[in-house]
């Protein structure tokens, strides 16, 4: 689908819906012929970045496929806040699988309908992280390996928030969980753990991978409309903030989800059969700073005292993503059309001159300016 490059005056900065567009260039989640597919009732938390990024994403393949598609979901978070026996906030053919089969269930139900000559019904399958970089992660390689005709969609979140917040292989280095404390030589979660799991994808040279957030539901449905494009294995890992998990507020979810970003801590990029083929640039380069002291499980490294050493090798994560991805937008290269980020990080109009600062860009810069609480 070609992206439609869309002016300020028209939608405000961060407008999710692009309300004042043509209807035919307004995203799914602005159009009121969209499927909800995940509809009110269900008992998510306030502020819960997973049901955000699971309404995008089916809407968005629901659109795509006319509404024949089948959702195929591990245990976890999403399945258990939407379908409280006997109800159920889903509405799609909907399949609740163990927590670390999806993969396989998905792949199953996608060779029954081929089987009976129903391949114009297309299937998803979903899971956290934990039902995907931990207990499901054999099934997925085995998805990937058989190149089964699956959309598989990761729900990040950093955790498996629904049994107490414990590890998962993708906690992030230094959070604290109930199993990874903040004590020690190397408080909270270690350095050196978990895994990749979209370079792992890429390493198997599937049709289609990429990245997401909820904070960029228009970069989110335009990549599940080009994976439904597509036929074989696909994957789309999307962050999903958790405020209660992560100890945020619930109004910070898709700050947060936006700062992951512009930080370098996740790249938003996209590939096929292992080649990168887009990255979404950095809009306005901020330090990892920013994005850590919005969340309580970060808060043993601003207090009592600065650890400068962790935090800098946190930074430097960031550094080597914004290094292997090139993430730093320049003039030529903007993301948006009127703005773009110079190698110093500073955000410039068509003009050249720094816009004034809102009430995200009002915030420290350096690392010496960050002895203040965390929220």
């Amino acid at each position: 689908m070609a992206e439609q490059q869309i002016k300020g005056y028209q939608t405000g900065t961060f407008v999710v819906g692009n309300r004042l567009l043509d209807p035919e260039q307004r995203s799914t989640q602005a159009r009121t012929e969209r499927s909800n597919t995940l509809t009110s009732g269900h008992r998510a938390c306030q502020g819960c970045g997973e049901a955000l990024g699971a309404r995008y994403t089916l809407d968005a393949a629901m659109r795509a496929t006319d509404g024949n598609l089948v959702a195929c979901n591990a245990t976890g978070c999403l399945e258990v806040f939407s379908t409280p026996y006997p109800e159920s906030s889903w509405q799609l053919p909907w399949v609740h699988s163990l927590f670390g089969n999806a993969p396989a269930v998905a792949a199953g139900v996608a060779a029954a309908l081929k089987a009976k000559g129903r391949e114009d019904i297309r299937v998803v399958g979903q899971a956290g992280d934990g039902g995907t970089v931990d207990i499901g992660f054999g099934c997925l390689s085995g998805m990937f390996e058989r190149n089964d005709d699956v959309l598989f969609v990761c729900y990040d979140n950093e955790g498996y928030m629904n049994t107490g917040v414990q590890r998962s292989g993708a906690t992030p280095p230094a959070a604290r969980t109930a199993n990874t404390k903040p004590v020690g030589p190397e408080p909270g979660n270690v350095f050196g753990q978990g895994k990749n799991v979209p370079m792992i994808a890429m390493a198997h040279e599937i049709p289609y991978v990429a990245t997401a957030t909820v904070a960029e539901p228009r970069d989110l449905e335009r990549k599940v409309e080009r994976a439904m494009e597509l036929r074989g294995a696909r994957y789309i890992h999307v962050f999903v903030p958790c405020p209660l998990g992560w100890g945020a507020a619930s109004k910070d979810t898709i700050r947060l989800a936006r700062l992951v970003k512009e930080t370098g801590v996740f790249p938003v990029f996209a590939a096929e059969d292992g080649e990168v083929t887009e990255v979404s640039k950095i809009r306005r380069h901020v330090p990892v700073t920013e994005y850590l002291k919005l969340q309580r499980r970060y808060a043993h490294l601003f207090k009592p005292e600065v650890n400068t050493e962790v935090i800098e090798r946190l930074q430097a994560g960031a550094d080597r993503n914004i290094r292997r991805f090139d993430l730093l937008a320049t003039d030529e290269g903007a993301d948006f059309p009127g703005e773009a980020t110079d190698q110093a990080g500073e955000l410039h109009d068509e003009s050249g001159t720094p816009p004034a600062p809102d009430a995200d860009s009002n915030t420290t810069m350096l690392l010496k300016e960050t002895h203040g609480n965390p929220r």
